[in-house]
């Protein structure tokens, strides 16, 4: 009968350990996965709370004043800017979470563009994205929007035409 040497022995220990790091690696990515859905989950739940409140300042024009930094505005208007406002977040937020790629975020910008209501919500807030830090995704769509907003209408027709998907923006 011959005695196993060390190498025989630590075999089966050595495919044990092979696998808890396989499982572990799994766990890892689940891990990693979950805290980007719990991201995406954050950020809807946020944007709700937030288009809740402009939704009220819509409705009571007292509450508006707390929202808009608009102050030349009536109430008419100022309700038309926070609903520009909100439309453009929400489009923002379909981005952020996945349900837009970067092609259909432009496409939707571009036919939002359109819409005098947001050409005068975007001139007039224009004050409001000079303090973005510039590589933030807010500053990097406001400059997007900006081109967008200096291309002439008519050139829009062909909205869907936009270069390719630089992937998703770091949030």
């Amino acid at each position: 009968m011959t005695v196993p040497n060390q190498e025989e022995r630590m075999a089966p220990l050595q495919e044990l350990l092979e696998q808890a790091v396989r499982l572990l690696g799994g766990v890892t990515e689940a891990v990693g996965r979950l805290a980007e859905e719990l991201h995406r989950a954050n950020l809807i739940q946020l944007q709700g709370f937030l288009l809740g409140r402009l939704d009220r300042a819509i409705d009571d024009p007292s509450l508006a004043d707390s929202l808009s930094t608009f102050t030349d505005l009536s109430d008419e208007k100022r309700r038309q800017m926070l609903n520009a406002n909100a439309q453009y977040a929400l489009i923002l937020l379909g981005h952020r979470v996945g349900a837009l790629d970067r092609s259909e975020l432009l496409g939707h910008l571009k036919v939002l563009r359109r819409n005098p209501v947001f050409a005068e919500y975007w001139q007039r807030s224009a004050h409001g994205r000079e303090d973005l830090p510039a590589e933030s995704f807010e500053a990097r769509v406001g400059r997007a929007v900006d081109a967008i907003m200096d291309e002439r209408l008519d050139d829009l027709d062909e909205w869907w035409v936009v270069g390719p998907d630089s992937g998703s923006p770091s949030h």
